[in-house]
């Protein structure tokens, strides 16, 4: 009895909790979404495939010329799209931008109603064994993109084959309304954007049969109808959902202009759309998600969307293309110049809905030369290979005018530092949570050098797996900060939710001649409930060197007065490189000279007692003290992960302490 009033009493609290952090609206509508499950309500209004009519397709893009394609992509850059379309012609594909893996269309098991599948979990389907990611993702037809820059490089028949093959074939396993294909309405809605560009890109081929394409085009209607019944949810989430399936109708009622439906579907796009993107964008350009791979994704709805919206003759409205300009500010500020990388900050999922590119996943510089184009007048970059998907994007318009700059114009950025030399740069992950953090990251330290990614961030993985890899690396554990007495800087409920959020600001910094941080000073408040804060200074020296000072400070004269003992540890991510430890110097043999980082804790001048480790895959290499399983991992994209080093240093003492890490550079 004790402990079921003590689990009502916590459950309480939780929701006192998530009401005041997460707003009242969105907890209500997620309510309501549940109810509508629970109740059967949107199984109702499902329980048949929509009714059937004569729909015609109307054209939205305009395709970018074969020759300018084959031109920007140059030799390399061609083969590699061919070499990708054929792999997918023999049923294979490249999911989440990794190696190519069997094209998987036909869920295992048998099938059920998609609420089935939102709300229980379904006797003998895949999901109860499968991540249901791996199933939904090649689901999205990304695939289908390849096919079609195939198509328009070479008029090979066998591509738009292999599209109309591998789509009837999805279409005869996934009947309307059931299965895990058809539970998420943002997967529904990324789905139907790749049919459109399909047809339209495969429109005129032999293979594009009347058959064929009354089917498709009734698949786009069916996908249609199926977002609104859901739409509560994704306006619970106010994220990427609310934009996917906001961008996902009113492509259906642009593409199907002669559908019953079709007014209304643009109608409820367009006010989504454009709602979610002054709520979820601040205005210096920060995305609400704390991802840049979710930012990548919001940049890429805002481009299809924008294309799609002046195909119709009604363009953006100001305040929209303003917070879409802001976030490509944003993001290309925190891109690497060198390399297109950018820190693996947040959430990370593999995403990359409409992969009109040959550059690698983690490269950046495709959308943001394309939403540069389209949202600042100004490429981001000097041309290259990652200027075909602004071909596709902005085919219509023109080029001629627009600087060749890397830099851009921005009123905020992000808290970038950056050396004299400019050979290394670093950001400190400082947030004011206004929406729901992903990760507890707060002070987090990215360190890039000569393009390469020094202090790195662990990424995601997987979220839905069995233990450890539940959403494991979204904890402060396995990022450079910080952890006290083990615990996290926010509370965590579940694989998905933090609350009690660790809220940081800046209170300090300096800057260069050029006005480039060269010095910040930051807190945050994430271990408020036992009496500390966690302060970090970054500096970059003029030799080049970066300084990293973390001061624990006592926030309660109790604290400070009785002397009490935390266990302190300072976590430091690296690549998997040749390595060497003297103390607590740690030399890094790295693809471009040796780099030294070196620890210490001091109190008062005075050498604290300390542990040092380094750990690599799960595994202690230097040390005594327990290892968790995921520390020394690194995930540049979903459900892959490489080794990486996890230096770390700890100490049982009292506050104010202060630890130092310091990166030193091969002198040129």
């Amino acid at each position: 009895m004790n402990l079921e009033r003590g689990s009502r009493i916590h459950a309480i609290f939780f929701a006192i909790q998530a009401l005041r952090e997460l707003g009242a609206g969105q907890l209500g509508l997620y309510a309501l979404y549940k109810f509508g499950l629970r109740s059967g309500h949107y199984r109702r209004l499902t329980n048949r495939p929509p009714q059937q009519f004569n729909i015609q397709f109307a054209p939205f893009f305009s395709m970018p010329d074969p020759d300018i394609l084959r031109h920007t992509l140059g030799d390399d850059g061609v083969r590699n799209i061919l070499i990708e379309a054929d792999e997918i012609v023999s049923g294979r594909v490249r999911l989440f931008g990794g190696n190519p893996v069997p094209l998987r269309l036909i869920p295992e098991g048998r099938l059920q109603h998609w609420t089935v599948y939102e709300s229980e979990q379904p006797t003998g389907a895949a999901t109860e064994k499968t991540d249901i990611k791996l199933i939904w993702e090649p689901a999205r037809f990304g695939w289908a993109y390849c096919l079609g820059r195939a198509y328009k490089l070479t008029d090979d028949e066998r591509y738009p084959a292999a599209f109309w093959q591998f789509t009837n074939l999805f279409l005869d396993a996934n009947p309307v309304y059931y299965g895990p294909n058809w539970s998420s309405a943002q997967e529904v809605a990324l789905r139907l954007m790749a049919f459109c560009f399909a047809w339209q890109v495969f429109d005129g081929s032999p293979h594009s049969t009347g058959e064929n394409t009354e089917r498709l085009l009734q698949a786009i209607a069916e996908h249609a109808a199926r977002i609104p019944v859901t739409l509560v949810y994704a306006r619970s989430q106010n994220n990427n959902h609310l934009l996917s399936e906001a961008a996902g109708l009113y492509t259906a009622g642009a593409c199907l202009a002669n559908h019953p439906q079709a007014g209304k579907w643009r109608e409820l796009g367009w006010k989504w759309f454009n709602q979610g993107v002054l709520a979820q964008i601040d205005e210096d350009g920060a995305y609400c998600q704390h991802s840049t791979n979710y930012h990548r994704l919001m940049l890429q709805l805002g481009l299809w969307f924008k294309n799609l919206a002046e195909a119709q003759n009604q363009p953006l409205p100001v305040q929209t293309k303003r917070r879409l300009a802001a976030a490509t500010a944003w993001l290309s500020a925190l891109t690497d110049p060198q390399t297109g990388c950018a820190p693996n900050l947040g959430p990370n999922d593999g995403a990359y809905i409409q992969p009109l590119t040959v550059c690698p996943f983690a490269d950046y510089r495709p959308v943001l030369q394309s939403a540069g184009h389209a949202f600042l007048d100004e490429y981001n970059f000097p041309n290259g290979a990652w200027d075909e998907m602004d071909l596709w994007y902005n085919a219509s318009r023109s080029s001629e005018n627009l600087s060749q700059t890397t830099q851009i114009a921005r009123r905020e950025t992000p808290h970038i530092l950056k050396s004299l030399d400019r050979k290394s740069w670093a950001y400190l992950r400082m947030a004011q949570f206004h929406s729901r953090p992903g990760h507890a990251d707060q002070l987090h330290l990215d360190l890039w050098w000569k393009g390469l990614n020094l202090a790195c961030d662990a990424g995601t993985y997987q979220y839905n797996a069995a233990a450890p890899w539940d959403n494991a690396l979204s904890n402060t554990a396995v990022h450079n900060t910080m952890t006290i007495d083990g615990r996290e800087q926010m509370q965590r409920f579940g694989r998905f939710l933090y609350l009690h959020w660790a809220q940081a600001v800046r209170i300090d910094g300096e800057q260069d001649v050029d006005g480039a941080w060269c010095r910040l000073v930051g807190q945050h408040d994430g271990y408020r409930s036992i009496g500390l804060l966690h302060q970090r200074s970054v500096t970059t020296s003029e030799d080049s060197s970066w300084l990293v000072e973390d001061l624990l400070l006592p926030t309660k004269p109790s604290v400070l007065t009785a002397q009490i003992q935390f266990t302190v540890r300072l976590h430091w991510l690296l690549p998997d490189w040749p390595w060497k430890l003297e103390g607590t110097v740690l030399h890094l043999q790295s693809p471009k000279g040796s780099i030294l980082v070196r620890l210490q804790i001091g109190k008062n001048g005075a050498l604290e007692t300390q542990q040092v480790g380094l750990a690599r895959a799960g595994q202690s290499l230097i040390g005594s003290g327990p290892v968790d399983p995921t520390w020394g991992w690194q995930s540049s994209t979903y459900a892959q992960k490489i080794p990486a080093l996890s230096f770390f240093i700890s100490a049982r003492t009292p506050a104010p302490v202060v630890f130092a890490t310091r990166w030193d550079f091969p002198v040129e």
